[in-house]
């Protein structure tokens, strides 16, 4: 009979809850897909007492995760703690020197120290698997490292955190303000400890900057990527650009230009006719496009017990099989560094301002976009009973430093009130 592969597992929240679970009711099934038995040996966590719904009592008890990492009893280290810094990579690291593979869903430590812990596995002959930290259930990184090992790879975009599209989708659907519907989120628990990890776009960036990695072959560079949260986005907002069409999302982009590794997770108008655009709730998406297969879409639930789950068992099975790939999908060493560059791709935008209710306040708004080369797709001027005049303007194709370049010249006008609203408008 082949030796079983034995997990130790730290971190016995919802995630290591739910691959505790999935290894007791499916053991046959995954000897049967694998080829041999999966078991568990150890686990860690912070609290030995709490009843997470599930028998732990034939498992050997860590107190200290790094202690779990080093065990001889152990073939896989399965790190679900989270955190980019702290116990998490430090016992990532320890198993990694005491020749362990590693699974995790830890999309922070990946996206910040995932090149120099993808050289030590390397180097030890150790591999790291990470489905889990993009986009939950959704294969993803099997999609771009297996599938799609024969195209180039033009563009990588997607909605990866569920709960801005939750508090998105909820503000078009009833109406409400921003603030409502993210106290809602709070209550239900979709928030991360620090919401500004979530809202703020920065949860979601993670996971865009290991596509990216995976993708173009480059190191990974979460620091380099221009972030921009949700919080900005108003009930009027979203209630305009559906009447001209569109939705808002957080949305990635990352794509290998002329000037460098564009990368760029911000709130985008989208065509609400498209995939994207009638993405709900909580799910996530993902679009990647090559330049052999054209346009994909994989689309899926982006957190959660089961789907995460889900995700670590995948990559448990692939290494009980014996099947082994580089960590992003080509030798660490390999990766290059890749210049920056903001988006210099060509777009519609989104502008919504205010201007002062006077004779010759929108010529002057024309004449400056006009003057940094920027032509008028539609306008709309809306009903009004104050002073200020609500106008909405969707251009035509044009370069973000000509955005800027006509954004600098409208507060010179003495007509604008207030800052202008600008969002990309992104063809997919």
């Amino acid at each position: 009979m082949p030796e079983p592969l034995r997990l130790g597992i730290a971190g016995l929240g919802t995630v290591g809850t739910g691959v505790v679970r999935i290894v007791q009711r499916h053991a046959k099934l995954l000897e049967a897909r694998s080829g041999r038995p999966i078991s568990i040996s150890a686990i860690s966590a912070r609290s030995r007492d709490k009843d997470r719904g599930v028998r732990l009592d034939s498992y050997a008890w860590e107190d200290d995760p790094v202690a779990l990492a080093r065990r001889s009893d152990v073939d896989v280290f399965v790190e679900l703690m989270g955190g980019a810094d702290g116990p998490a990579k430090a016992a990532t690291e320890a198993a990694i020197a005491t020749g362990k593979d590693v699974v995790t869903a830890n999309k922070a430590m990946l996206a910040h120290h995932g090149h120099a812990l993808a050289l030590a596995a390397e180097d030890a002959g150790r591999v790291i698997r990470f489905e889990a930290s993009v986009a939950g259930g959704i294969p993803v990184i099997k999609a771009l490292t297996e599938g799609l090992a024969g195209n180039a790879i033009t563009r990588v975009m997607g909605v990866m955190n569920g709960t801005c599209n939750f508090i998105l989708t909820k503000m078009q659907h009833e109406g409400l303000t921003y603030d409502a519907v993210f106290d809602e989120a709070a209550k239900l628990g979709y928030l991360e400890a620090d919401p500004k990890l979530d809202v703020g776009g920065i949860d979601a960036g993670h996971k865009l900057a290991l596509l990216a990695a995976i993708a173009f072959g480059t190191q990974v560079a979460f620091d380099d990527m221009e972030l921009e949260g949700i919080e900005r986005i108003t009930i009027e907002d979203i209630e305009l650009a559906a009447d001209m069409g569109y939705r808002i999302k957080l949305l990635g982009v990352a794509q290998m230009t002329g000037r460098g590794l564009e990368q760029r997770m911000s709130p985008c108008l989208v065509p609400d006719n498209s995939p994207l655009g009638q993405l709900e709730s909580a799910t996530n998406m993902v679009v990647l496009e090559g330049d052999s297969v054209g346009q994909i879409v994989l689309r899926g639930p982006g957190a959660g017990e089961g789907p995460t789950a889900s995700a670590v068992m995948g990559d448990v099975v692939d290494i009980a099989r014996g099947f082994r790939l580089p960590i992003f999908g080509q030798p660490a060493a390999s990766l290059t560094k890749a210049k920056p560059s903001r988006a210099s791709i060509p777009a519609p935008y989104y502008l919504r301002m205010k201007l002062q209710d006077k004779p010759g306040a929108l010529a002057k708004i024309a004449a400056v976009l006009g003057d940094a080369g920027i032509s008028i797709d539609r306008m709309r001027q809306y009903g009004h009973t104050d002073p200020t005049a609500p106008v909405l303007i969707v251009t035509h194709k044009t370069s973000r430093s000509a955005l800027e370049t006509a954004i600098a010249g409208m507060t010179k006008t003495s007509v604008l009130v207030g800052e202008p609203v600008a969002i990309r408008i992104e063809a997919v």
